[in-house]
Parts: C-alpha cells; sequence; structure tokens
C-alpha cells in the first residue's frame, strides 16, 4: 500500500478506515479491516440495522439464479464456499449464535406454468454446473408433507443453506467491538473531498472525522450521502419487500424441514423454517423508493400465496410484520470497490444477495483497504461498469 508524504489521518485524530453504514456488509468489512491492523470506524445511528432486520437469510446460490446473472452466480458461490468457515470463526469470536442451518431449499411447481418454468430453471442450473434434483409432486410432498395437495414438482437443493440475518448482525456487532473497531452511533451526514479526494465525514451533530479511505455501505441510502460527486455517485435504489414472521407452535412442529419457496401467479413466495420454531414468509418486492409502510394488501398477497403453497400456514400464530429496503442496482449486483473518487470505495447495491454476500464483500474491501490489490473475485463488480471500460487505476484503490 503506498503512503503519501502527507500525515496519516490516525495520526492527526482520524482514522484509517472509516465505514459509513453499520449494516451486516459494513460491519463485516469493518471486522475483517480492523483484523487487517487498520484502525477503523463504523458511522451508522443503529449498528446492526438496515436491511437485515427484516430480511430472511437464505443463502440460496443456486434457487436464487436468474437468466443473465451467470456473472453474479460465480461471485454468490464462493461466499456460499466461504460461509461454514465464516460462521464458526464469528461464532468463536463474538460468543453469538447466528442460526446458520444446512437443511437445503424445495421450490415447487402449483400449475403447469410453474412446473414448466421450474423445468427451464432445473436445466439453467445444471448447464450452470448445480446440484440440483427434479422431484415429482408426490416427491416433494413426501418430504415436506404440509405441502398443498396440487404441488406438481419441485426442485430439491441440498447446498442452500440459511442464517438469521438478526443474529448474524448481532454476532458482527461484537465482533467488530471486540476486535477493536469503534463504532459511531451517529448519521454521516456528508462526505469531505479535498483536492479531489476523500477524506472523512461531517456527521449529522456537526461534528467530523478524517479518514485515509471511506467506504460506503449504506445500502439503499448509499446514494443519499451529501457531498458524493456527481461521478462517484452509486446508482443504487430502495427495493421495499414486506416480510411477515409467524411462530410454529410444538404441537405443530416440524411444520417445514427446509425453505420451500414457489412462484405463484407470478409472485415470489418462500417460506423459511428458523430451529426456534420461527417461520419466515417473504417477500413482495415494490418499487417504493424509502416508504417502509408495512400494507393491509402486502400481508394479504404473502398469506394467500403462502396459503396455496402450504394451507396449514393459516392456523399459526403471527407475531411480526416488517417492511425493508434492498439496495437494487441497475443490473442486479453488487459495486465493490473503489468509486471515481479518490479515497472512495463502495461496498453497496447487493440487492437480493446481502446476506450471502457478506462473508466475500468483507473479505475482497478489507483485502483491497490492507493490501491495494482489488481481489479477482470481485474485478467484474467495480462501480467502473456503469461509468466506462476504463481500468481501476492504483490511486484510486490506496
Amino acid at each position: 500500500m503506498s503512503h503519501t508524504s502527507e500525515p496519516s489521518s490516525a495520526m492527526s485524530g482520524g482514522t484509517d478506515v472509516l465505514v459509513v453504514g453499520g449494516g451486516i456488509i459494513g460491519l463485516a468489512v469493518a471486522w475483517r479491516a480492523a483484523q487487517r491492523g487498520l484502525s477503523v470506524t463504523v458511522a451508522d445511528p443503529d449498528p446492526g440495522g438496515g436491511a437485515a432486520e427484516v430480511a430472511a437469510g437464505m443463502l440460496a446460490a443456486v434457487t436464487e439464479l436468474h437468466y443473465g446473472e451467470q456473472t453474479l452466480l460465480a461471485l454468490n458461490l464462493e461466499s456460499a464456499r466461504r460461509y461454514p468457515a465464516f460462521v464458526a470463526e464469528l461464532e468463536e469470536v463474538s460468543g453469538r449464535s447466528v442460526g446458520h442451518r444446512s437443511c437445503g431449499t424445495l421450490a415447487v411447481a402449483l400449475d403447469a406454468d410453474d412446473r414448466a418454468h421450474l423445468r427451464e430453471l432445473h436445466a439453467l442450473q445444471l448447464r450452470s454446473g448445480l446440484e440440483a434434483q427434479w422431484l415429482t409432486g408426490r416427491e416433494c410432498r413426501r418430504l415436506e408433507p404440509m405441502l398443498a395437495p396440487g404441488v406438481r414438482g419441485g426442485l430439491r437443493v441440498d447446498g442452500d443453506h440459511q442464517v438469521d440475518p438478526r443474529r448474524l448482525a448481532a454476532a458482527l456487532v461484537v465482533a467488530c467491538e471486540r476486535a477493536g473497531v469503534e463504532l459511531r452511533r451517529v448519521r454521516a451526514d456528508r462526505l469531505l473531498v479535498e483536492g479531489d479526494r476523500a477524506v472523512g465525514v461531517a456527521f449529522a451533530d456537526g461534528r467530523e472525522l478524517r479518514a485515509e479511505r471511506t467506504v460506503l455501505a449504506a445500502g439503499s441510502r448509499s446514494g443519499r450521502l451529501g457531498g458524493l460527486p456527481p461521478d462517484a455517485l452509486p446508482p443504487v435504489r430502495p427495493v421495499k419487500g414486506q416480510v411477515l414472521r409467524l411462530t410454529v407452535p410444538p404441537a405443530y412442529a416440524p411444520f417445514l424441514s427446509r425453505t420451500v419457496r414457489a412462484v405463484v401467479r407470478g409472485s415470489q413466495v418462500y417460506l423459511v423454517p428458523r430451529a426456534d420454531g420461527e417461520l419466515v414468509v417473504g417477500a413482495t418486492s415494490e418499487e417504493l423508493g424509502f416508504d417502509t409502510t408495512v400494507t393491509a394488501g402486502g400481508v394479504y398477497e404473502l398469506l394467500r400465496d403462502a396459503h396455496e403453497l402450504v394451507p396449514g400456514i393459516t392456523e399459526l400464530p403471527l407475531t411480526e410484520a416488517r417492511a425493508g429496503l434492498r439496495p437494487g442496482s441497475p443490473d442486479n449486483a453488487p459495486l465493490l470497490g473503489p468509486s471515481a473518487l479518490p479515497g472512495l470505495l463502495l461496498a453497496t447495491g447487493h440487492y437480493r444477495n446481502g446476506v450471502l454476500l457478506t462473508p466475500v464483500t468483507g473479505d475482497a474491501i478489507a483485502e483491497t483497504l490492507a493490501t491495494g490489490v482489488l481481489p479477482e473475485e470481485i474485478r467484474p463488480f467495480t462501480p467502473d461498469r456503469f461509468r466506462s471500460a476504463a481500468p481501476v487505476s492504483q490511486e484510486q484503490l490506496v
């Protein structure tokens, strides 16, 4: 890593790395950077909050595969490969369970059209070298007896796992604190720019913090940080998702043994059973700006679709309804690495894969910060793909 002759910001009361945003992505970056020996500060009014508060936590690299997203698939698979070791280390460091379960996923079809679509997805998965097993409707119901009698077939994917994002976020907060990360529980209001370089932020309370490098990891709000030059503004937008949480009473257990998902009347619905008896049902997808209102229509649609898939769900107590904001990008893939503004890196735009991509994002951004070298796995996802084909300069990296 190269250094200028200027005194480091860490020596002048600042920090080596300032992470704007304390969701699971920002916390993972901060934790890994601190492990590399860098002084790190996270700026967020509520570290551990954000989209993870609402997310279901499916680690579904295979069943989340979409046409045209094969490049993203490689990153998803690499992060999924890292997850078991990441979980083991995080749980040991924090002393907290993150609810990791390797229970697999069953994606099912409820009518002939859905069955044809699922067959096409299965073919794409096989062409992509993925493991997924086609089951008849009867075989699906044998695996999951609570499924509706009308299920026409399905895909069994044992490699897709799950984690509890709320527990994951809480464990990352503890891990950061134990690694020496300073958590500033205040909102970063404006990026400080001097001489065409990011040098820190001004906070909502009027104070400032200087930093050698700033990492913007504020999820759907990444584009709302003041002071961002137009060419460094991340093209990230909020995509609303409403999610329900129900409780499976002991008398109903086991209700589902694995994640079950389907397309019902063109809408995706999934049911994620936790080991503690919680059942997460999601998720709507709505382009409504920064609105996080839970609506009667959203709750109705989720329950209606989930009931078609698993009729017994209407007997379960409904314990929570929440809405959150996924950070969408123009190509549904994250923005990782240096921005157009030297000193500013991005770790945002993860859309529906934020939980899955937490390990690889933390590792890759920390490596970039510590060594000045952009890891191979994130090179297809640098923000400059939305600007031009210009290569990343060393100055931008360090």
